[in-house]
C-alpha cells in the first residue's frame, strides 16, 4: 500500500455505505490530545495579562456537557454580500487577546497607520511578491452582520489590495489579502470586559502568511494584544462534525467526511471515511434528544456508531487513529485550524464554535 494514500474510503468498494443507527453498537472512544498553538513568526509578546475567567465552555465542557445552538441566520439579515466574503475561502484561525484603546470611529485612521507601517517594512524587504511592484491599499470596515448577541462587538474586516503599476488605471485592485476579527456568542468574556478593551477574540486569515505576520505585529504593537495560531483538536473535530451533520441544508450534495491519520508510522498515512450525508443525518436525528442542544454524550454516541460501522467493513480500529480533518455541506475543519465555511445560513453557528475555542486558548 503506498504512503500517503486513503486506503480505507467508505464505498470505495461499489456500496453505498447505508446504516441503520439501531444496529450499530457503541464502543468507547478516547478523545486525542489537543494540537499545540503557534505564536505568530516574529511577533513580540505584547499583553496586560487580564485574568481571563469563565465559569463553562460550550464544547462540552460544562457540568452538563451541553450545547446550545444558535438560531441559522435569516437570508434578509444584513448585507449577504458582506458576509459572503468569509465564504468557501480557506481561513487560518487565530486567538487574539482584547485590544486596548481600540476605537471604531477610528478605523481609516488605523488603516492609514497600518498601510504606512506596510510600506516601512516593504523598504526592509518584507511583506511583498518579489519582483512585483505593487501599490498596497488598506482597508478597514466594520462588519455588524456578524454578531450572535447584543454583547458582542460588529466584526472588523480587514483588507489588503493592490493594483500592479503595469495595469490599466480602469482595472479593479486585487485582494491580496484578507483578515477578520471576530466575536460570535462570547458573552461569558465580553461581559467582565474592562471599559478600555476590546473583545475580538477570533481571527481569520487568508492570504500569505508574510501578510498576516506584518500585519499581526502592527497590531500588536498598538493594542496591546497577542495573536496565537489557534489549533483544533479532536475532541473539537467530533463536536463539529456532530453538529454540522444535523444543519438542515435544502441541497446536501457533498459527503460527510471524516480524515484520520495513522500514528507512528515511518511515513504519513491517512484514511478517509465518507459517509452519505442523508445516512449521516438520519443516524444524527436518531441519536440527538433535544433538537436545537447537543450534549457530549450524543457526541460519543454519534462517533462511536460511525466507529463500529467502519471496523465491520473494514477491521479497522480508528479509535486507535487521530481526527484530523472533517467535512460536510456546512464547513470543514482541519486540526491545524484550517477552516472553510460553506453555508451561510450557518456561518454564525461556525464562529460560535470557533470564538469559543479562540476564548478558551486565551484563558
Amino acid at each position: 500500500m503506498a504512503a500517503g494514500a486513503r486506503p480505507a474510503r467508505a464505498g470505495a468498494d461499489g456500496r453505498r455505505v447505508r446504516t441503520a443507527a439501531a444496529a450499530m453498537a457503541a464502543m468507547a472512544v478516547e478523545s486525542a490530545e489537543d494540537g499545540a498553538a503557534r505564536t505568530l513568526p516574529s511577533l513580540g509578546r505584547l499583553s496586560r495579562g487580564l485574568p481571563f475567567g469563565r465559569a463553562y465552555g460550550r464544547l462540552g465542557n460544562s457540568p452538563s456537557g451541553r450545547l446550545i445552538l444558535p438560531a441559522p441566520l435569516s437570508q434578509e439579515s444584513g448585507d449577504p454580500q458582506r458576509t459572503a466574503l468569509l465564504l468557501r475561502k480557506a481561513w487560518t484561525l487565530y486567538s487574539v487577546t482584547p485590544l486596548y484603546r481600540f476605537c471604531r470611529g477610528r478605523l481609516r485612521d488605523y488603516a492609514r497607520l497600518l498601510g504606512a507601517f506596510i510600506a516601512a517594512e516593504r523598504q526592509k524587504g518584507l511583506a511583498v511578491e518579489v519582483g512585483v511592484e505593487l501599490d498596497i491599499k488598506v482597508a478597514l470596515s466594520s462588519l455588524p452582520e456578524l454578531l450572535g448577541s447584543e454583547q458582542d462587538q460588529p466584526a472588523v474586516l480587514v483588507q489588503l489590495s493592490s493594483r500592479s503599476q503595469a495595469s490599466s488605471k480602469n482595472s479593479e485592485d486585487k485582494i491580496l489579502w484578507s483578515g477578520c476579527f471576530c466575536c460570535v456568542y462570547g458573552d461569558d468574556l465580553s461581559e467582565n470586559m474592562p471599559e478600555d478593551f476590546t473583545c475580538l477574540p477570533l481571527f481569520l486569515a487568508n492570504g500569505a502568511e508574510s501578510y498576516m505576520s506584518v500585519v499581526g505585529n502592527w497590531f500588536q504593537k498598538t493594542f496591546d494584544c497577542i495573536f496565537r495560531r489557534l489549533a483544533i483538536s479532536p475532541f473539537s473535530l467530533t463536536w463539529m462534525v456532530a453538529m454540522w451533520t444535523g444543519c438542515k441544508v435544502d441541497k446536501a450534495t457533498s459527503a460527510v467526511e471524516l480524515v484520520f491519520s495513522v500514528p507512528r508510522l515511518p511515513q504519513p498515512l491517512d484514511i478517509s471515511y465518507a459517509i452519505h450525508p442523508e445516512d449521516a443525518k438520519a443516524l444524527w436525528d436518531t441519536i440527538q434528544k433535544t433538537p436545537g442542544e447537543i450534549t457530549q454524550e450524543e457526541v460519543d454516541v454519534f462517533m462511536d456508531c460511525l466507529y463500529s460501522h467502519f471496523h465491520r467493513h473494514f477491521k479497522i480500529h480508528l479509535s486507535a487513529t487521530k481526527l484530523v480533518k472533517v467535512s460536510t455541506a456546512i464547513a470543514s475543519a482541519h486540526c491545524d485550524g484550517i477552516v472553510k465555511v460553506l453555508h451561510s445560513q450557518y456561518l454564525s453557528g461556525v464562529l460560535m464554535l470557533l470564538t469559543e475555542l479562540a476564548i478558551s486558548q486565551i484563558q
